[in-house]
């Protein structure tokens, strides 16, 4: 156009990529975000994403919390806070955790932007270059990202139906050891893991925890879903059994809202001083606005009862999840049968690549993520997590059901029984 201003040439090379940091090349899209857009169209049955379902929280509740806050405390609200986080909302907190037997000090709780900014931090505070992160196999992919992001090595450590597997994590702390690399933490989430589902029993943890502390090894306890029990409470929390070697990651996306983006770190003393400083260089500081949006929920309304019924709303989808997989998916696939949380670990026939299948999966408007997703060295093309949170029950059969044409066709086509 005639009044389009010159473009100045500075120089700098076309290719933008020369001139970024060498850590940048370890920022990889999430398989997950990357089906977002298709999966969001309204004629596909999304089993992919894990997005709460916001239908049992009664929104008028929710305007009437934050118009109070603003009329009754405003100024406070909308200014700036503290790096460590609103002092009441961490009270509240410390409370929430007794329910998963934590004794915990508000001093030592962190508040962060979502568990995932806590994740990062504390990868930032620990991780250098080719540093071994132990995680479970397969973990949850926004964990991986971010240990990929810090430049660690993954090590994935087995699971089976009861999560993670003592015996093999000695196996994977002596093979790494021997190789000559340095752990700098085990990472799991033991309760509803995403994206198995399965849940880890008390003697395991306990198992676990002395093995960590016998071989110095700090364990991150991610713990977004432990209150989503379906028919009963979950175990108690590791953190509850040690708090000298346990990092404690929380979060209210899954009990209230992923909107609030609040989440928290309960760490021990020695650690407090150094993720505060990471936090403030980070964010500054954690919105006072959603902080106190969530302590004025906590302190004025029944959030158990509200817990409790985002847990019967996950257990009826759940039913409808497994019930449409024993009708309509092959014989000779499996999957777990979730206690609580948001999903289901299906594993298919080796011969069966779901990273290929997802294209004919869409046509089918169906959509999953595949297994791959959740391992940092490409295993898992034979399996896929279905996210059953979101969808109504219809809309999953609907879903279950379209899929497992798309897979039963894949299989006749490779002669597989």
């Amino acid at each position: 156009m005639k009044n389009e201003p010159a473009r100045v040439r500075t120089g700098l090379p076309e290719n933008l990529t020369q001139r970024f940091a060498h850590r940048a090349a370890h920022m990889k899209p999430s398989e997950i975000r990357s089906l977002f857009a298709v999966a969001s169209r309204p004629e596909i049955v999304s089993l992919a994403g894990g997005m709460p379902n916001l239908s049992a929280l009664p929104m008028e509740m929710m305007a009437s919390v934050v118009q109070k806050l603003i009329l009754d405390n405003g100024a406070e609200a909308l200014q700036y806070g503290s790096g460590q986080g609103h002092p009441r909302l961490r009270e509240q907190i410390c409370e929430m955790m007794a329910l998963e037997g934590i004794r915990a000090h508000p001093d030592d709780v962190i508040v962060t932007t979502g568990s995932q900014q806590a994740l990062d931090l504390i990868s930032r505070i620990f991780i250098d270059p080719d540093d071994v992160v132990l995680v479970e196999a397969p973990s949850y992919v926004g964990a991986l990202g971010t240990f990929r992001q810090y430049e660690a090595k993954v090590v994935h450590v087995a699971m089976d139906d009861h999560g993670l597997i003592p015996d093999a994590l000695r196996e994977a702390i002596a093979a790494t050891r021997a190789a000559g690399r340095k752990i700098k933490f085990l990472y799991l989430i033991p309760n509803y893991q995403n994206p198995a589902g399965v849940l880890l029993p008390a003697e395991r943890r306990t198992e676990i925890l002395d093995i960590c502390r016998e071989e110095k090894i700090f364990v991150v306890e991610d713990n977004p879903y432990g209150l989503l029990g379906f028919d009963k409470p979950s175990p108690n929390a590791m953190r509850a059994e040690d708090s000298e070697n346990v990092i404690y990651l929380g979060s209210f996306s899954k009990t209230i809202a992923p909107g609030f983006r609040v989440g928290w770190a309960l760490v021990p003393q020695s650690l407090k001083e150094k993720l505060v400083i990471a936090s403030e260089s980070s964010i500054l500081c954690p919105s006072n606005f959603t902080q106190l949006a969530i302590s004025s929920y906590l302190a004025d309304q029944p959030w158990r009862d509200q817990i409790a019924s985002f847990a019967k709303l996950y257990k009826v989808r759940r039913d409808v999840a497994l019930e449409s997989l024993d009708k309509y998916f092959p014989k000779n696939a499996t999957w777990t049968k979730p206690a609580g949380g948001f999903y289901i670990w299906v594993t298919l026939p080796p011969e069966i690549d779901t990273n290929a299948l997802v294209p004919k999966a869409i046509v089918a408007k169906v959509a999953y993520v595949p297994g791959t997703a959740f391992y940092a060295d490409g295993f898992g093309s034979w399996s896929l997590r279905l996210s059953y949170c979101h969808p109504t029950p219809e809309r999953i059969k609907e879903g279950i059901k379209a899929l497992s044409g798309v897979i039963k066709d894949e299989m006749e086509q490779r002669s597989i029984n």
